[in-house]
């Protein structure tokens, strides 16, 4: 079949008509108007060779008039990939010769770089793209453009957006012309720019009804000719929107705060770790006294935070007790939503503020005793925290008379957390305490940046312990340097993995931190003792250090030695102007040294009980593997617990459901922007700040670790893959421990997200190098290569 009529085009079609040819068939026949037309099928396109007589027959059908010519590709116009101008369209084409040359050139435009970067971008098989094109009747609008059924710009579901211009719509997707912008919100508005109040109008039930039809918000083409006739000329989905909140029944609208981005994740969770995470992170605020209900928006991890804003007592200290974690960026939304008189207080607070005031009672006791003996024997508080995490450890192993999947079930439903959380809980929450105190003791009195200093170089940090013990490795490689350097970060893991590389002691690294990985919070992410490549290529980095005091042991004792010079030294001046604040603070600061660098011990003994349910979550999967329920083992971190039961029980065959999940994981992994906060209509509520005064070649941050560098830029997305020189400025979107490898050489730090007291600024101060957290877009604003002054004081980068 190599000519059908767009009429007979249907959704299940795409393989051999394209997407955009599918999306017209649609819309004829739910009966919109849509410009009469045919398809040149895929199948052609495979033939290479254009069926003239096939497509003269249907042209003459068409009255052999002027028509459009426009690509219809089979990775066109889907959920998550528009190709929105990547390939060609050809208008007002009159007469055999120019259609068939029209064709020939949509076919050609499959293959151009523009479009392959973005096939690349969107890891879509190069070889598995097939063009249809598709041929309309030509329509001369006297005003045309683009409606968005959902506005583009915030998220906002209960707005559309529209901007059109006289004449060809080709003036408004292609940025050629200055548009008509409008925002459709319910309201009644005056007849302005091109379109009137029943143009208007017109749309939005239009675009409401191919919403309705499609099942998702619609980025709609549309003309309307000298008779004021609409046409509609395509519709596809809208692949730049945030997932939608889940829904309620509650009349108000909620808000949701970004969680992930604390652990240093804006990547999506997997089914299974995310049911996980959520009930740790649900009684790790349990704990502390919070009730807030943890949601799986777009994989990733949002807390509801709306009856502490709508509480009357929880509001007042909200946005401050967000500073130690989540950072200035979401202080910033969260003050934003505090001041919507939507979210004012409701009288008498909600039924469960109340309950979160009674829970905050009841934990204060527990609080204030383990706080105040970390901070009175800091010593004794970071031994029996080690303590308790070796117990962790040892008790996180399981049984050795597992033998069934049952079995092996059966151990990860009844596991316990044990009674150690308050031994390693409450020095952390000491430490966080000590080091966020002082800075409003002595304001007036110290600027951030020195407060900043007293805390680099940092004891008793196992992250710091990590790294520094890689890169002893890295300094015993000896005779195998030159293979580190030279072969692939890849194929070095490999051969370790095979058993045929030579010992340089990563076995015994593995053995003490194999249970770390990038995102390791997340169940379903191998640790690097099953892919070590990222260890592999931090290897590789540090054997670039040629200079030994740019080493990170150097680097870190140099910044222990300046904080404690820095700590005399700010401690007698506060003690001269401020005697009684120079002396607490003084007391907070040192407390602060021996304790804020167990931060990290938290997380680290909590990947132990994690490893050990991976484990044996891929046991049951190979088991299941076995039986033809799931394609390979890890298709497990996909199901849930109960999805796992029934297959394990009842023979469930899961296979389908995973396939689907995968797919949009493997969508939201490609996914560069996450909110930081939403609305329950889906607005990204950073979107709709006041925007920040700009200054030429500045970008503004929030300096967390002092000094100030110039170097060259290295945007960073995978640091399974990074190749770092020294003196490189590491660009990235967000943190987490499974990255800190790459900060023993780079110069400075820029991060679009965090928070002072998070994973990577810490880090950062401990080994000395400028940190800039909070840079919004950074790692599409700057890009690798460029020369870039980070000033961590300030809080700015200068790209030169």
């Amino acid at each position: 079949m190599h000519v059908i009529a767009l009429s007979e085009a249907t959704a299940d079609m795409i393989n051999l008509v394209g997407g955009k040819a599918a999306g017209l068939g649609e819309m004829i026949r739910h009966g919109e108007r849509v410009p009469a037309g045919f398809c040149v099928t895929t199948e052609a396109h495979r033939l290479g060779v254009v069926p003239t007589a096939e497509v003269v027959a249907a042209y003459e059908r068409l009255g052999a008039g002027p028509v459009a010519v426009r690509s219809s590709a089979t990775a066109e116009d889907l959920p998550d990939a528009s190709f929105a101008g990547q390939q060609d369209t050809v208008l007002n084409v009159t007469g055999t010769a120019e259609l068939i040359a029209a064709i020939e050139k949509c076919w050609d435009s499959l293959h151009t770089d523009r479009a392959t970067a973005y096939r690349d971008a969107r890891q879509i098989d190069h070889q598995a793209v097939r063009m249809a094109v598709v041929v309309q009747r030509m329509i001369t609008p006297t005003v045309a453009g683009v409606l968005f059924t959902a506005n583009p710009l915030t998220g906002r579901r209960d707005e559309m957006a529209i901007d059109a211009a006289p004449g060809l719509g080709t003036t408004v997707v292609d940025g050629a012309a200055t548009v008509d912008h409008y925002v459709l919100d319910g309201m009644t508005r005056n007849d302005t720019g091109c379109l009137t109040s029943t143009h208007l109008a017109r749309l939005r039930t239009t675009g409401e009804r191919l919403q309705d039809h499609f099942g998702c918000p619609q980025d709609v083409e549309w003309a309307i000719d000298a008779d004021d006739v609409l046409w509609l000329l395509q519709s596809r989905p809208i692949t730049s929107l945030f997932p939608l909140p889940p829904a309620t029944d509650k009349p108000l609208p909620r808000v949701y705060l970004e969680f992930g981005h604390v652990q240093g994740m804006l990547q999506p969770v997997t089914p299974m770790g995310m049911a996980t995470l959520r009930a740790q992170i649900t009684a790790m605020l349990a704990a502390l006294g919070v009730r807030v209900e943890i949601v799986d928006i777009g994989g990733r991890l949002y807390g509801d935070l709306t009856d502490l804003a709508r509480s009357r007592s929880s509001r007042r200290r909200l946005i401050k007790l967000m500073a130690v974690d989540f950072g200035p960026r979401a202080q910033a939304v969260m003050q934003h939503v505090l001041e919507d008189p939507r979210f004012a207080p409701t009288s008498g607070g909600t039924g469960r503020g109340a309950a979160q005031g009674a829970a905050s009672l009841r934990t204060a006791g527990r609080a204030v005793v383990g706080i105040v003996r970390a901070l009175a024997r800091p010593e004794t508080a970071r031994i029996r925290m080690f303590e308790a995490i070796e117990q962790m450890r040892v008790r996180s192993a399981a049984p050795d008379d597992l033998r069934t999947a049952a079995d092996r079930l059966r151990f990860l439903q009844a596991r316990d957390a044990g009674d150690s959380a308050d031994a390693i809980m409450w020095p952390i929450v000491a430490g966080m305490l000590a080091a966020a105190l002082p800075a409003a003791l002595l304001k007036g009195v110290a600027g951030p940046d020195e407060i900043h200093a007293v805390l680099g170089g940092m004891p008793h940090n196992v992250t710091i312990d990590m790294d520094l013990t890689l890169w002893r490795l890295a300094q015993g490689a000896g005779d195998h340097r030159q293979l580190l350097l030279d072969t692939p970060p890849d194929e070095v893991a490999a051969r370790y993995l095979r058993g045929t590389l030579p010992d340089i002691g990563m076995t015994a690294f593995l053995d003490a931190y194999g249970h770390r990985g990038v995102a390791e919070v997340d169940l379903g992410v191998p640790r690097w003792a099953e892919d070590p490549t990222p260890v592999f290529a931090a290897l590789a980095n540090y054997l670039r250090v040629t200079d030994p005091r740019q080493g990170p042991d150097q680097r870190f004792q140099r910044a222990a030695a300046a904080a404690e010079t820095a700590l005399e030294e700010l401690v007698t001046r506060t003690r001269r102007r401020r005697p009684v604040r120079g002396r607490f603070a003084g007391f907070l600061l040192r407390r602060a040294r021996s304790l804020a660098g167990l931060r990290e011990a938290g997380k680290f003994a909590g990947l132990y009980p994690l490893r050990e349910t991976r484990r044996q979550l891929l046991l049951i999967g190979a088991d299941l593997t076995g039986l033809g329920l799931l394609e390979q083992p890890d298709d497990i971190m996909f199901l849930t617990l109960d999805e796992v039961h029934t297959a394990v029980h009842q023979n469930v065959d899961h296979r389908g459901v995973v396939t689907s999940r995968r797919a949009v994981h493997r969508r939201e992994l490609r996914r560069r922007s996450v909110p930081v906060a939403l609305l329950s209509d889906g607005t990204d509520v950073e979107t709709v700040l006041p925007a920040a005064p700009a200054n030429d070649g500045t970008l503004v941050g929030v300096g967390a670790s002092a000094g100030r560098v110039t170097g060259p830029a290295r945007v960073v997305h995978d640091p399974a893959t990074a190749h770092i020189e020294p003196g490189d400025v590491l660009v990235v979107a967000t943190t987490d421990p499974g990255w800190t490898p790459l900060f023993l050489t780079a110069a400075a730090l820029i991060s679009e997200t965090g928070a002072i007291m998070a994973h990577g600024p810490t880090v950062a101060r401990e080994y000395g190098i400028p940190a800039v957290i909070c840079v919004p877009d950074a790692t599409r604003t700057i890009s690798t290569g460029q020369l870039v002054t980070v000033d961590g004081g300030a809080g700015t980068i200068t790209v030169h």
